[in-house]
């Protein structure tokens, strides 16, 4: 894709094959499939898939592994009030 994607198209769309690796996992998760999203963005291999990691071991609530995640991924753990929405959508915006 040549122009930055917004949140909402990719949660719409049908196939995320195109995607990169990290992207794909945030569709797969907004899908409802942690599972699928869990295994993609081990295969990233990159800063973006490790924040993807972070959020997502944040999300399922093992803060350890996800503290792990987010130093690998060069990124501050955010702060419990934060909401998951805001931080799949700061995670959109920056890996699209």
């Amino acid at each position: 894709m040549t122009e930055r994607m917004k949140p909402e198209e990719l949660k719409a769309l049908a196939d995320p094959a195109k995607l990169s690796l990290p992207l794909q996992a945030l569709w797969y998760e907004a899908q409802g499939d942690w599972d699928k999203a869990h295994e993609v963005c081990q295969q990233a291999k990159s800063r973006g898939g490790d924040w993807v990691h972070a959020y997502l071991h944040r999300k399922e609530g093992d803060l350890g592994n996800a503290g792990y995640w987010y130093a690998r991924a060069g990124r501050p753990m955010p702060e419990p009030e934060v909401a998951f929405d805001s931080e799949w959508t700061a995670l959109v915006q920056a890996l699209a």
